[in-house]
């Protein structure tokens, strides 16, 4: 069997996107998975397209917040103590990237790749066939007080900076919006261009199932190595199996930075570790996602259920789940949405790949020019697929990318 033109790491949503762009850009492409499609945080996400999140994790609004974060175990924010020590370069790093002037560039560059996601989507659901799977309903901020709705307002300058559409309510007009919320939230700030997806697994499924339709192959493989060869790349994977392309396209989410390592390459990717639990589509009469920012979840509806949750644990990939998070969340949401039914829930727990500026890697390995990085979205994977994808066909065929990609360079750290 003779080898494909490019190898995509990788068979998640930004994975499966980028390798079906290849495709339409007249390549041939085989993905390998460690697990098969949709099998990470490409199944238990929020399923929200947050074009309007343009503002990055690392600023210094968080770390206003992040000591009292800090010292709740189960709250938005937490380190377990079996990783504070590993983890204390990159929180290094995320310190110095809240520095003001540093945030200011990392929010350009994210809205740039924000409208390129945003244009490329449409047309990528269509030509895939899933365009009915997408939702416009819209994300509701809530707010607690008007000391919390006063401390998000710079935030929303910056967004209205930017061009992107947004009101802010009271009490009566979330009621319009969104019935049922406990009376504590009396403020909150609407975004009609958050859009979302169906069920963000299936959605993926559907991608794999597409790719095949286009003559793309997809098999279960570990990658362990790349190693630069005349005229390609070899990819090494744990059975022992060599396999050659002309390039590879390193999408691996989580796990990227650890084939990237055997590039020579050092970079600073973390796991956020994202928990969630899916109650049934009758749980509550939900009618957009709603934010609980001052407590680091969502609430999203989906074909499949209504999902309950966020929050960050910054904990690596091999300290055992604390389901006690999805735990706290949910019973946080049936206090703040007091007809919610709790039960029959299903517990969920993933890992988003993230970088301490909150921007991802996009760019060519500095070992060989025939790899190309595309991975540490952090919680905007899906979000971000379509405009990546764009990115690395452009890469991958010579053109010259739709946006500046210097901001995204892996090297940068």
């Amino acid at each position: 069997m003779a080898a494909p033109d490019v190898i995509v790491i990788g068979a998640g949503v930004v994975g499966l996107t980028a390798a079906i762009a290849a495709v339409a850009s007249g390549l041939s492409v085989t993905v390998l998975d460690r697990e098969g499609p949709a099998a990470g945080a490409s199944a238990g996400n929020a399923g929200a397209f947050a074009f309007t999140d343009i503002l990055p994790l690392a600023s210094p609004g968080i770390l206003k917040k992040a000591p009292k974060w800090l010292l709740d175990p189960l709250g938005p924010l937490t380190v377990p103590p079996a990783y504070a020590l590993k983890i204390a370069p990159w929180m290094f790093r995320f310190w110095r990237a809240c520095q003001p002037g540093r945030v200011a560039h990392s929010t350009a560059a994210q809205t740039a790749l924000m409208d390129l996601s945003k244009a490329e989507l449409e047309p990528f659901l269509g030509a895939t066939g899933t365009a009915s799977m997408l939702r416009k309903e819209g994300n509701l901020q809530v707010y607690e007080g008007e000391a919390e709705f006063k401390a998000s307002l710079a935030g929303w300058k910056a967004r209205a900076d930017h061009g992107i559409e947004f009101r802010h309510l009271d009490a009566a007009g979330i009621a319009e919006i969104q019935p049922g919320l406990a009376a504590r939230f009396t403020h909150a700030t609407f975004t009609p261009g958050w859009y979302s997806i169906a069920d963000p697994k299936l959605y993926t499924l559907a991608l794999a199932d597409h790719f095949r339709t286009i003559g793309g192959v997809i098999e279960r493989a570990e990658v362990t190595a790349l190693k630069p060869v005349d005229g390609g790349v070899e990819v090494l994977s744990a059975d022992g199996r060599r396999r050659r392309a002309a390039q590879v396209v390193l999408s691996a989410g989580a796990f990227s930075h650890r084939v990237a390592r055997t590039l020579g390459e050092s970079i600073p990717l973390e796991t956020e570790r994202g928990y969630n639990t899916t109650l049934p589509a009758d749980a509550f009469d939900l009618r957009t996602q709603i934010t609980f920012g001052g407590h680091g979840f969502v609430v999203t509806r989906l074909s499949t259920g209504i999902r309950v949750g966020g929050a960050v644990e910054l904990g690596g990939l091999d300290l055992p789940p604390n389901f006690r998070r999805s735990e706290a969340m949910l019973k946080k949401a049936q206090a703040f949405l007091p007809g919610l039914k709790p039960e029959g829930g299903v517990q969920w727990m993933g890992f988003r790949p993230s970088l301490p500026d909150s921007l991802p890697a996009i760019g060519r390995a500095r070992a060989t020019p025939r790899v190309i990085f595309a991975f540490g979205h952090g919680h905007l994977g899906l979000t971000q697929s379509a405009g990546t994808a764009r990115i690395v066909a452009d890469l991958l065929t010579g053109r010259t990318p739709a946006i500046d990609i210097a901001p995204f360079s892996p090297q940068r750290f």
